[in-house]
């Protein structure tokens, strides 16, 4: 399949573009630098310049494609609800390319993107096999720049490695290669309509997280009460007392997917987060 990918040089999309020209698919990746140009074309992708703004570039790479994955984003965080609707523009303009021609369209969801969601369900009933994919919030792996190294930042600059009262809530995670190969079964065979979890660990505990962070960082580890978390984790406070465990069990069963490569503990005792 010639499959489009927006997101295509970034954490995730760079798995992605990875293990779809593995599997044997020609990707056609969505670049708007010279940078990532050069890093499509070292994976063997064709490049198509472009931005999430530019619905014409959008537009004529979906209609070039057998397929679409949807990675891009625009993470501003002064301006959310701004990515929101750039991320709904781009939906809805790469899903009229691909209307009745019964091929595949992955995106990814985001908090507070049900409208983007409800347009990729209604995409369904329109001739386009559509998907949508429910990431983990802590997608793991070498070269994260999320949750995990902005807790391992905290926790250098405040001293400590911290958790909330007991610090059994938990979180789900992925390894961001475990997500790629989701991305792949998506698009190439997911029903249309499908939500898929991107999901490996269910629930670790988040006491579990902390303690491999001060083990490694040779700090202690330390309980600290929900009054204090905002001040401990700044924004990530209300995250780090958040008990958030999911199944990916329908995912797999619907299509044959399983998670291979390591946990989010087991990649965190690698030493790679650490290295400055």
């Amino acid at each position: 399949m010639r499959i489009f990918v927006t997101g295509a040089t970034g954490y995730i999309g760079s798995a992605v573009v990875r293990e779809l020209i593995q599997f044997g698919h020609k990707v056609v990746g969505l670049t708007r630098s010279d940078q990532g140009a050069a890093a499509l074309e070292e994976a063997g992708a064709e490049v198509h310049h472009g931005t999430l703004e530019d619905l014409d570039s959008l537009h004529s790479g979906a209609a070039s494609a057998d397929g679409v994955i949807h990675l891009a984003f625009k993470h501003d965080f002064s301006d959310f609800p701004g990515g929101l609707t750039t991320d709904l523009r781009a939906v809805e303009t790469m899903g009229a390319a691909l209307k009745d021609s019964g091929k595949p369209f992955v995106i990814t969801a985001h908090l507070n993107g049900e409208a983007s969601d409800n347009a990729v369900i209604a995409l369904a009933e329109q001739g386009v096999r559509t998907s949508i994919v429910s990431l983990a919030p802590s997608v793991h792996g070498e070269g994260e720049k999320g949750f995990v190294p902005m807790l391992i930042r905290i926790a250098r600059e405040k001293g400590v490695s911290a958790y909330i009262g007991d610090g059994a809530n938990r979180w789900p995670a992925i390894h961001r290669f475990d997500a790629a190969s989701l991305f792949r079964l998506a698009v190439e065979t997911a029903p249309a309509g499908s939500r898929l979890d991107g999901v490996h660990d269910e629930g670790v505990p988040f006491r579990d997280i902390a303690s491999v962070i001060g083990k490694q960082l040779n700090l202690p580890v330390a309980s600290i009460s929900r009054a204090e978390a905002d001040a401990h984790f700044g924004f990530l406070g209300a995250l780090a007392s958040l008990d958030i465990p999911r199944t990916s069990a329908q995912t797999q069963e619907l299509l044959g997917w399983k998670s291979v490569h390591p946990t989010l503990i087991q990649d965190l005792e690698q030493g790679h987060y650490f290295n400055k």
